[in-house]
């Protein structure tokens, strides 16, 4: 029987500014959460010598759940290197790293991040679709890192907290499909992927006779265009079409149920805001979710 895989990634990034900068302000890890656009919170737990041992935790997925572990890493900044490991692997049989740092003339560094992991046999996810995970999210947040301490070496700045947030795209293929509600829905920018402070935006993919299920904001208020196809909207049980090149107001409180009656696939964008004071208050469910048991 063949060993199980081991998932390898290896990437790097310039970016242009001095070595200083980028160390300082990529090492600080009680700064992380205004660094990555993927942390919520960095706490340290203890420092000894060069090692520090710490608890990052994510924003909340789209159902809710925080997803937090410990950490720890050591650098030498003399070696232009930082070993990290997780202390807690949750789904990781292992997850070892390595940042190595390429002063690239006086204003360039390279940045390389190593990750090398295997997923243990009961995790949500497989070592091989982990390591596509991990590669593409990578990118993100490196491209968003090398924008913040780029915009730090211009104007001076001395650490993440006075960056303005990174100007980037984010495709749909970068998030994940959320089908818990019904449809298949993307929450495309929002303070996980972008950062954003007062929204979100996404995009919803209804199939024939595919519903998303009644529920209502009690924070934010809601814009839904369809760019193609048509679905029946109901709105605290007044239905009405929403066709194609057409837009809805879904105020604040008000219950709503998205219904795909005809026989092409829609497409539609929305927008809420402002946001919510935690993801999981965003959303009151007054009916089912599929595939629940009563």
């Amino acid at each position: 029987m063949s060993a199980p895989t081991i998932g390898h990634v290896d990437n790097e990034i310039l970016i242009n500014a001095p070595f200083d900068v980028v160390w300082e302000a990529t090492n600080d890890v009680e700064k992380w959460p205004e660094l990555f656009t993927e942390y919520a919170t960095a706490e340290i737990i203890e420092r000894s010598g060069a090692t520090v041992r710490f608890r990052l935790a994510m924003h909340p997925d789209e159902n809710g759940k925080v997803w937090s572990w410990v950490s720890e890493r050591t650098p030498d900044k003399a070696a232009k290197r930082v070993v990290a490991r997780r202390v807690e692997p949750g789904p990781f049989e292992f997850m070892n790293i390595e940042w190595l740092y390429e002063a690239d003339g006086k204003n360039a560094t390279r940045m390389r991040w190593i990750q090398d992991f295997r997923m243990r046999p009961d995790a949500p996810i497989d070592t091989a679709a982990m390591t596509d995970r991990i590669n593409a999210n990578t990118a993100i947040q490196m491209d968003v890192i090398r924008d913040k301490v780029e915009r730090m070496a211009l104007h001076g700045i001395g650490g993440p907290s006075k960056a303005r947030p990174a100007i980037r795209t984010v495709s749909i293929e970068d998030v994940p499909s959320n089908r818990r509600r019904g449809g298949d829905i993307r929450t495309i920018l929002s303070p996980a992927t972008v950062g954003s402070t007062s929204g979100f935006m996404g995009t919803l993919r209804l199939q024939p006779a595919e519903v998303v299920t009644e529920h209502w904001h009690p924070y934010s208020e809601e814009f839904l265009f369809c760019v193609e196809g048509e679905i029946t909207v109901r709105l605290d049980g007044r239905e009405l079409p929403l066709r194609a090149n057409e837009g809805v107001h879904i105020p604040i409180g008000v219950k709503h149920r998205l219904m795909n009656d005809g026989p092409t696939a829609a497409f539609l964008v929305f927008t809420l805001g402002p946001l919510a004071p935690r993801p999981e208050l965003g959303h009151v469910d007054t009916e089912a979710l599929p595939g629940s048991t009563p």
